[in-house]
């Protein structure tokens, strides 16, 4: 099988939802780890902190009026690097990042910990690095210049 199919092909919130509802269903093979009281409000910050991260990207993004169809990067009209985008170039899938780290704490389960990590690979191989070659390929040395500067993730 090609992986290169893979690329671009799915949007990152559907793989962040089948990552959580995987989280779900291996968080009831495993004891919980963490008090309820503790977990519920360390996994409701990250959670915020992920909506953030999250809700950020989107308006810098609203008010660029530029695009934000996952599965065609080749279309953006601008490159965003303000704002949010000045601390990750990945604000939005940081957000999903965090939210499912914060899903891993409230389910407690240690199999649904590495889940995350999961979904960070998959996104490094199948959508960021594909959207990295489109936009260097369309804005160039701009882009080049901006990656030097700002992390993918953190």
């Amino acid at each position: 099988m090609n992986l290169q199919t893979l690329e671009l092909k799915i949007p990152p919130p559907i793989i962040a939802a089948v990552v959580a509802v995987a989280m779900w269903g291996l968080s009831a093979a495993a004891p919980h780890w963490m008090a309820p009281a503790a977990r519920i409000a360390v996994a409701w910050v990250i959670a915020a902190v992920g909506i953030a991260f999250a809700a950020s990207g989107l308006i810098a993004f609203r008010r660029a009026r530029t695009t934000m169809n996952p599965t065609r990067p080749e279309s953006a009209s601008a490159l965003v690097t303000t704002g949010v985008y000045r601390l990750t170039r990945n604000p939005m899938y940081l957000g999903l990042l965090l939210i499912l780290l914060a899903w891993a704490i409230d389910l407690s389960s240690g199999w649904a910990l590495p889940a995350p990590l999961l979904f960070a690979a998959f996104m490094n191989r199948f959508q960021i690095a594909p959207e990295e070659r489109a936009l260097s390929a369309q804005f160039g040395a701009d882009y080049l210049a901006y990656q030097t500067r700002v992390r993918r993730w953190l």
